[in-house]
């Protein structure tokens, strides 16, 4: 009987299927969204196994949309987007920058409208359009058509406890007429309301309010501020607001999205849900382990109706605190905060520091150095033994454990001191290991990574420096795998070289500056290098302990680079490694980036139309010059021209002047004398005449 039943109330929702769900590119939407996009419709009408609850616990939280789109069955999820941003990869369909008209369109499209108000205040105003429109079409529906509102406990901020002497009574879902708001959420309470008032009687048309406590998991949401400040380790401890004993109401987006799984295939009775995990804590619990009103609420919650009525696949139940490392590895998953662990080996001189140096200001990474781990750890040391002496007076009320932590200290202090005593001011391997070990298991190494500049020298000391702890050593050895510490182990390994000469040359030309106070002295270089090169001639060498382990070295030849930067070196490897994993750059750095952008912009249009001008000007002169050039060249051709027939005429102006000339004289004379009618006819008749060629 009992079968049938749910197979009817199967049949029911089956034809539930596509669901709009406005801003899919949201926090809180988005994980939503995501999350149905791989339910079936209808899986939460069957009770979660326990075999079913340990596979849940086993996976990550965080979801596989790779194939979400081939899955049949699951919810196809539409919705819209805010201008410019990308379509998400679940979403069968996405709208951005449509008009009112054209969305109730796509709303009436949709079995299911979910309208998430809790992150983005402007999305009240179109949730209460939307729910007062779609009610306006109820006569127009085809099948019924489930609204949900998912709004914030914000609207329960100011409500009074249930029981002035006890505080600790919660509030659950049949307390929601009694809810007083927030004054920052009057329109999310009134939202609230309407939502509900439009659902009542209506059989076509079913609205539901779900008031999510403050949501966290995924890539963060809230309490992204708090995640990125302990990741990136720049304030010694995280701020808590006011005392820090407030109750804050939680639960993970993807139980919220649970939550909305089970309302839309149970369609329950009561129309007003709280949806908040069963853990009790603080915000200074939160903290721990910026919307600042949400942080400061002081409420108890109890999503009853959920736990009883619903099946639930919860990430996190029992809170944030409880489930604290399930949640971080999830949000570092989300946003790729991957830690990049790199060691730089190679001869002394061979720019291993400087190649390093640049390597961590590009990738935000822990530069690791000998002497400044040496360094760091002894004043540790002596920090916590130091306040021994001032407290000899004081024994009475001294904590056994913390004098046993100080008496270790001191035991390690002196121990540090005689063998640096006995070896000529340096520190036996074992001392140094144990101190290199620890900063690379220190929070910021494991966060963001490292890059180890010039250590481990040997095979040994890359034995002893990565091996793993005694109880997992055991189960490596079973599993017949060389035994290391995955998590300090480096990802790359850079092996600098570069002949022997070539790094003489280049310590011989470094300024008297940078060789004082360094171990570049003639001496002590030349010991050096010979030391390396006879540690690295041997069988077992610390780049074999590496290829053993299948992390082989990346090896670069220095010398043959020809660059004094290692502008190419540095090229290389950070095309061998990749992009960085971390955070980016902060807004104050990309204000700087952009700046320097705009300058080198600047600079580079300045430089170019300086050329630009310059080539003008180039061009202009040598135009003059080839005119100048031009002009006295044909100058040259009209002489030589003037000359050529002055000198072809000769001739021809002796024949006349001997011949033609004096007739002429004489014949114009007896023209003038005797004036005839016809002056041409008379000189041409004299000139026949007296042509001395016929006489």
């Amino acid at each position: 009987m009992a079968e049938e039943e749910v197979a009817a109330r199967t049949e029911k929702v089956i034809r539930i299927q596509r669901v709009f769900i406005n801003l899919l590119d949201s926090y809180s939407s988005g994980n939503i969204g995501k999350f149905l996009s791989n339910c079936v419709v209808g899986a939460s009408l069957e009770e979660i196994t326990e075999e079913e609850e340990e596979e849940d616990e086993s996976k990550s939280a965080v979801l596989d949309t790779s194939s979400s789109r081939l899955k049949e069955g699951t919810f196809q999820i539409v919705g819209t987007l805010s201008p410019g941003k990308p379509e998400p990869a679940f979403a069968l369909e996405t709208y951005s920058d449509i008009s009112r008209e054209e969305l109730l369109i796509r709303l009436l499209e949709c079995d299911v409208i979910i309208y998430n108000i809790t992150e983005n205040p402007k999305q009240v105003e179109e949730a209460l359009w939307a729910v007062s429109a779609l009610n306006e079409e109820v006569n127009h529906f085809e099948k019924r058509k489930l609204f949900i509102l998912v709004s914030t406990v914000m609207t329960w901020a100011r409500s009074k406890p249930l029981d002035p002497d006890d505080s600790d009574i919660p509030f659950t879902e049949e307390d929601y007429r009694r809810r007083k708001h927030h004054p920052n959420f009057l329109d999310h309470i009134n939202a609230e309301k309407m939502v509900l008032k439009f659902g009542k009687n209506i059989k076509k048309f079913v609205t539901y309010v779900v008031a999510a406590g403050l949501q966290y998991g995924a890539e963060g949401g809230i309490l992204h501020f708090f995640f990125k400040l302990a990741w990136l380790g720049e304030v010694p401890a995280l701020p808590v607001f006011g005392d820090g004993s407030n109750v804050i109401p939680a639960i993970h987006v993807l139980d919220l999205a649970g939550v909305i799984q089970n309302i839309i295939d149970h369609v329950p009775k009561v129309h007003y849900l709280v949806a908040v995990d069963e853990s009790v804590q603080t915000l200074e619990d939160l903290v721990k382990q910026n919307s600042i009103d949400h942080l400061l609420v002081n409420l108890r919650m109890e999503a009853l109706f959920v736990k009883e009525n619903f099946n639930i696949r919860w990430v996190s139940q029992s809170g944030f605190a409880e489930n604290i490392n399930g949640i971080l590895k999830e949000y570092k998953q989300s946003r790729r905060l991957l830690p990049i662990k790199i060691c730089i080996l190679g001869p002394p001189a061979v720019g291993k520091s400087s190649i390093a140096e640049v390597l961590t200001k590009y990738y935000k990474l822990h530069h690791i150095k000998l002497k400044d781990v040496i360094s760091e750890a002894i004043a540790k040391l002596e920090a916590i033994v130091a306040p021994k002496y001032a407290r000899e007076e004081e024994d009475e009320g001294e904590d056994e454990e913390e004098e046993d932590s100080v008496e270790e200290a001191q035991e390690l202090l002196d121990g540090i001191k005689e063998s640096m005593e006995q070896n000529a001011g340096r520190l036996e391997d074992q001392y140094v290991i144990r101190f290199v070990k620890e900063k690379l298991r220190s929070m910021p190494c494991r966060n963001q990574g490292y890059i180890l500049d010039g250590f481990p020298k040997t095979y040994d000391q890359a034995k002893d420096l990565f091996i793993q702890d005694e109880e997992e050593e055991e189960e490596e050895i079973k599993g017949k795998v060389s035994p290391f510490d995955k998590l300090i182990i480096p990802e790359f390994v850079c092996a600098l070289d570069a002949s022997d000469e070539f790094l003489k040359f280049r310590v011989m030309n470094l300024p008297e500056s940078v060789v004082a106070g360094t171990h570049y002295s003639q001496d002590q270089f030349l010991r050096a290098l010979s030391n390396y090169r006879d540690i690295n001639t041997e069988d077992e060498t610390v780049f074999n302990y590496f290829d053993e382990l299948e992390i082989h070295p990346l090896h670069i030849d220095v010398g043959k680079l020809e660059d004094a930067q290692n502008r190419l070196a540095i090229k290389q490897l950070i095309k061998e490694i990749g992009e960085p994993r971390n955070y980016g750059l902060s807004e104050e750095e990309k204000a700087e980036e952009e700046r320097r952008v705009a300058e080198e912009r600047m600079a580079r249009e300045a430089t170019e139309e300086a050329n630009r001008e310059h080539k003008e000007a180039m061009e202009t002169a040598e135009k003059i010059a080839r005119w100048e050039e031009w002009n006295k060249r044909l100058e040259e051709v009209k002489r030589e021209e003037t000359e050529f027939l002055e000198a072809q005429s000769a001739p021809l102006r002796n024949y006349l002047m001997t011949y033609v000339m004096p007739t002429l004289m004489q014949g114009l004379n007896e023209c003038c004398k005797i004036r005839p009618e016809d002056p041409v006819d008379f000189l041409a008749e004299y000139l026949f005449k007296n042509n001395p060629a016929t006489q």
